[in-house]
């Protein structure tokens, strides 16, 4: 694959932070909303970087393209987050090349999931890649790759049981309510925020909680009435939030800010009440503690849950993995392709010009000479013999380098590299 990024004098990168080694504090300093990632892609474009795709999660930051240096794309992130390079260093991963492709693969594919076989990950991936397209800095490359990763996706998806049972942090989330609130379906609960994963939890808890005492309170009323509308909920006005809190065995905060929306001076009950922070960075101030009636349950909390479905879920991993690989290696072929495509085309040109001289020579010597069939004729012989050196070039028993400088050296194509 290298011959192949060093003709356009760059490397490809992934570079980023995950849960792994990132808290959620250190990945809420480094995360990207929409329009950082439109000025990020912007500066970027003006730096001379010809292709990059940016994802932000609550799990991961992540951008993927082609630099000289990988600290072109390090300087990028934290210039544009409340992250530094030296918070980055402890935790972050720089992937070059071969490693950055197959990482974009596992991530894509749920296999680095936070909970194996979360696909959620794919439409991050999608919607990272239509922003970057907007803004003309995908490449032909990184178009390829990203189409062979959402159909590895796909397939995994459809051919294995990877994703069976819970897929997700929100799922998680309902689970862990469900394990630990009696008699859920009698109880208050309160969506307080419109986040995605929010969103999907309280989608979940509709599901399989048939509660019918389900409030969402978001700081824009538009918006809740609007999600509302769709799970049949009850909007409250933000101004009552210390009332609807008050009545609440269950809050769920998925509000998405930088600081905490949701502290100890909000509650004033003595009740049991469980508290979800579904949110990066932090929503609930860890002052809640304080109260001994409430129990704080955090994302990265969730994450670590491990049960059966998990255990189940890791058999499928080898099936996974040679969809990735089946994959990959019609990618990689693509590329090889790429490398000697120039050789093909030159050779190509050379022999049309060298028909071109002959057909002329045949026209003056012959007054009745059929030149619109000596012409389809010779065309068919020449997409022959390309072809021939084509399949010679993909054969994996050739050495693509020596029999491209034996081609051209043959046929004088030097003049045409």
């Amino acid at each position: 694959m290298e011959p192949q990024m060093r003709a356009i004098g760059k490397y490809f990168y992934a570079i980023g932070l995950s849960y792994k080694k990132a808290d959620a504090e250190v990945r809420g300093n480094f995360s990207i909303n929409d329009e950082a990632k439109n000025n990020i892609l912007r500066q970027a474009k003006n730096e001379g970087i010809p292709s990059l795709v940016v994802i932000s999660t609550c799990n991961r930051t992540e951008l993927y393209g082609f630099a000289e240096h990988p600290f072109q794309l390090i300087k990028l992130l934290c210039e544009h987050t409340h992250g530094t390079v030296e918070e980055f260093e402890k935790v972050a991963y720089v992937h070059k090349n071969t490693a950055a492709v197959s990482h974009l693969f596992k991530v894509g594919t749920g296999l680095d999931s936070q909970i194996l076989g979360d696909f959620e990950i794919i439409s991050q991936i999608k919607n990272g890649f239509k922003q970057s397209k907007k803004e003309n800095m995908v490449n032909p490359f990184m178009e390829r790759l990203v189409n062979a990763v959402i159909q590895a996706s796909k397939r995994i998806k459809n051919e294995t049981e990877i994703s069976s049972g819970a897929t997700s942090v929100s799922f998680a989330a309902v689970q862990y309510i469900l394990a630990r609130v009696p008699h859920v379906s009698d109880k208050n609960l309160l969506l307080f925020g419109t986040g995605k994963i929010g969103r999907n939890t309280c989608e979940n808890l509709v599901k399989h909680t048939k509660n019918e005492h389900i409030v969402l309170i978001n700081r824009t009323k538009d918006k809740a009435e609007k999600i509302a509308g769709k799970f049949n909920l009850l909007v409250k006005e933000y101004a009552n939030i210390q009332s609807e809190i008050k009545n609440s065995d269950v809050l769920i905060v998925a509000t998405g800010a930088q600081k905490p929306t949701i502290s100890k001076q909000l509650i004033h009950s003595d009740k049991p009440l469980l508290i979800l922070d579904l949110s990066i960075p932090r929503n609930v101030a860890l002052d809640v503690t304080e109260l001994p009636n409430v129990t704080l349950v955090h994302l990265d909390d969730l994450s670590k849950m491990t049960d059966r479905t998990l255990r189940r879920r890791k058999e499928h991993i080898p099936q996974a993995e040679s969809i990735i690989e089946e994959i990959k290696a019609e990618f990689d072929g693509w590329l090889e392709t790429r490398k000697f495509a120039p050789t093909i085309k030159a050779l190509k040109n050379k022999l049309i010009t060298l028909k071109e001289a002959e057909i002329n020579l045949q026209r003056k010597k012959y007054s009745d000479f059929d030149e619109e069939h000596a012409d389809i004729v010779s065309n068919r012989i020449i997409q022959k013999i390309t072809n021939h050196f084509a399949n010679h070039l993909k054969n994996e028993h050739t050495s693509a380098d020596e029999s491209i400088e034996l081609i051209q050296k043959v046929f004088q194509l030097h003049q045409n590299k």
